[in-house]
C-alpha cells in the first residue's frame, strides 16, 4: 500500500497539478461571480474570453515566479504570500487593460474583482490543504525520499539531526558513509555498490568545500548512478560536469543540487503535453506511410515487420523501443550489439534507404505515446552500448536523466549514426548534457524544426 501511494506521488507531484487547480480556481470565481452578479450562471462570450485571459495571466505569472517550484520544502505561508503577489499583479492587469482599451462599460468591475477575490482563495485553500495533507503522510512515512549521507562523521550527525527535525519533509535514511580520510578507488566502488543495494533516491555529499578533490572523486563514483546528488553544506565553484546546478534547501539546510534534471514538476508537465499533442499529429500523418513501410519490408524480406529492442530509457529503467526492421534476421552474440557500417551486407535492399532518411524510426512515435520517450531528447543507445561506454566517457549514464528521444540537440548538430571512435561518443554525450541542462520548450521546437531540414537525411547514418 505504502510503496503503490509512494509511486503514485512521485509520478504526479503537487507542482504538477497546482497549474490546473489554478485554472480550475479562475473558471469557477468567474462563474460564481457572475451568478453573485447577474443572478444566472450563463456567462456571455466575452466573459468567457475575460476568463481564458485572466487564466493565462495566473498561470504564465505562477511559472514565472516559481510557484510550481520546489514544493516539497515550500512553507504554507511563503505558498500563501508569492500567490497573493500574483493575483494582485493580475487584478492590477486586468484593471489596466480595461481602462486603456475603453471596454468598461462591458464589464462589471464587481464581477472582476469578486472572480479574482473567490478564485484566490479557492487556489490558496487547495494549496493549504494539500502541503498539510503531504506533510501528514510523510510524518506516517509515506511518500518519502530516502538519502545516503557521506562525510565526516561530525558532518554527517548534524545533517541526520536536521532531517529526524523536519518530518514532514519526508526523507529519510537509507544509508550512512563515515570518511575520514581520502578514499581509495576500490573503496570508492564499494560505496557505489552500497548505494545501489539500499535504494537510496538522493545522495548527500556532507563536507567542507575544501574537500574539493573528494566531491570529484565521488561524482565521479557515482557517475553510472541517476540518484540526485547534492553538496551540504558550502558553496563554491566545482570543475565538473553538473546537471542544472543550483541551490536548494532541503531539511533546513542549503545545498547545491550537482546533479539535477531541470525537467521536473511543470516543466515535465509541459514536455509531456507537448509530446502527446505533437506526437499525436504525427502519429495521424504518418500512418499511411507506416502501412506502405511495412508492406515493403514483408514483401522484399523474410522475418518481423517490426525491430524490437530494449534500450535504456529514464533514470536507468530498461525498455522496449520500436524500429521498422532494416536488416536481415540474424544473430548477435550474447551481451554484445554491432554497429551498423557503410556497406554492412546485413542491411537489407530498403532498409539501407529507410536507415538514411530515418523513416526507420518512424515507430517510435508510438513508444512517445506510451509515455517511454520523448519526441526530443538524447538518444537511446543499445544496453551493450551503455554498458561499454559508461566507465569510458565521464557522466555518460546522466543521459538517462531524461526520457530517451527521437530526435536531439547531438542528431541536429552532425552527431548521428555510427560512433565508431570515442570522440564522437564524447562529442555526442557532451551535446546530450548541454541539451538536459538547458531544456526549455522553445529549444525542443527548435530542434524538431532543424530536424526536419538537418535530422532525417545523414551522410553518417548506415
Amino acid at each position: 500500500m505504502s510503496q503503490k501511494f509512494k509511486g503514485l506521488t512521485e509520478r504526479y507531484p503537487a507542482q504538477l497539478i497546482m497549474p490546473v487547480v489554478d485554472i480550475l480556481a479562475v473558471i469557477s470565481g468567474c462563474i460564481f461571480a457572475h451568478w453573485w452578479r447577474f443572478g444566472h450562471f450563463n456567462l456571455p462570450e466575452r466573459f468567457v474570453l475575460a476568463m481564458a485571459l485572466l487564466s493565462l495571466l495566473i498561470v504564465v505569472l505562477n511559472s514565472a515566479f516559481g510557484a510550481y517550484q520546489r514544493w516539497r520544502v515550500k512553507r504554507v505561508t511563503t505558498l500563501t504570500f508569492r500567490l497573493l503577489i500574483v493575483w494582485v499583479i493580475v487584478a492590477m492587469l486586468a484593471t489596466s487593460i480595461i481602462y486603456f482599451t475603453h471596454t468598461s462599460y462591458r464589464y462589471s468591475r464587481l464581477w472582476v474583482g469578486l472572480s479574482l477575490l473567490i478564485s484566490f482563495f479557492m487556489a490558496a485553500g487547495v494549496r493549504v490543504l494539500v502541503q498539510l495533507f503531504l506533510r501528514h503522510i510523510r510524518i506516517k512515512g509515506f511518500a518519502t525520499r530516502s538519502v545516503f549521507l557521506i562525510g565526516p562523521g561530525e558532518n554527517i550527525t548534524s545533517v541526520g539531526k536536521s532531517m529526524r527535525g523536519s518530518p514532514a519533509e519526508g526523507y529519510v535514511l537509507a544509508g550512512i558513509r563515515r570518511i575520514k580520510n581520502r578514499l581509495t578507488a576500490d573503496e570508492l566502488d564499494r560505496l557505489a555498490e552500497r548505494i545501489t543495494e539500499s535504494g537510496a533516491q538522493e545522495v548527500w555529499l556532507c563536507m567542507s568545500i575544501a574537500c574539493a578533490n573528494d566531491i570529484r572523486d565521488f561524482m565521479y563514483a557515482l557517475r553510472n548512478h541517476t540518484a540526485e546528488v547534492r553538496f551540504i553544506p558550502d558553496f563554491g565553484g566545482i570543475n565538473m560536469q553538473l546537471l542544472n546546478h543550483r541551490i536548494s534547501e532541503v531539511a533546513g539546510l542549503y545545498s547545491i543540487d550537482l546533479s539535477v534534471s531541470p525537467i521536473s514538476g511543470v516543466a515535465r508537465f509541459v514536455k509531456r503535453l507537448e509530446d502527446l499533442i505533437i506526437g499525436s499529429i504525427i502519429c495521424l500523418l504518418i500512418s499511411p506511410v507506416c502501412l506502405a513501410i511495412a508492406l515493403a519490408i514483408k514483401l522484399t524480406s523474410p522475418g518481423p515487420v517490426l525491430f524490437k529492442q530494449y534500450r535504456t530509457g529514464v533514470n536507468g529503467k530498461s525498455f522496449k523501443v520500436y524500429k521498422f526492421r532494416s536488416m536481415k534476421v540474424h544473430q548477435e552474440t550474447a551481451g554484445s550489439v554491432t554497429q551498423a557500417t557503410k556497406g554492412d551486407s546485413r542491411i537489407t535492399p530498403i532498409g539501407n534507404f529507410l536507415r538514411q532518411t530515418s523513416l526507420d524510426e518512424l515507430p517510435q512515435f508510438f513508444n512517445v505515446i506510451q509515455g517511454r520517450m520523448s519526441i526530443v531528447g538524447p538518444r537511446p543507445h543499445a544496453l551493450a552500448h551503455n554498458e561499454y561506454y559508461k566507465d569510458l566517457v565521464e557522466s555518460y549514464m546522466k543521459r538517462h536523466k531524461v526520457k530517451p528521444g527521437i530526435t536531439g540537440w547531438a542528431q541536429v548538430n552532425g552527431f548521428r549514426g555510427e560512433t565508431d571512435t570515442l570522440d564522437k561518443m564524447e562529442k555526442r554525450v557532451r551535446y546530450d548534457l548541454w541539451y538536459i541542462d538547458n531544456w526549455s520548450l522553445w529549444l525542443d521546437l527548435k530542434i524538431i524544426f532543424l530536424t526536419i531540414f538537418k535530422g532525417f537525411i545523414n551522410k553518417n547514418a548506415y
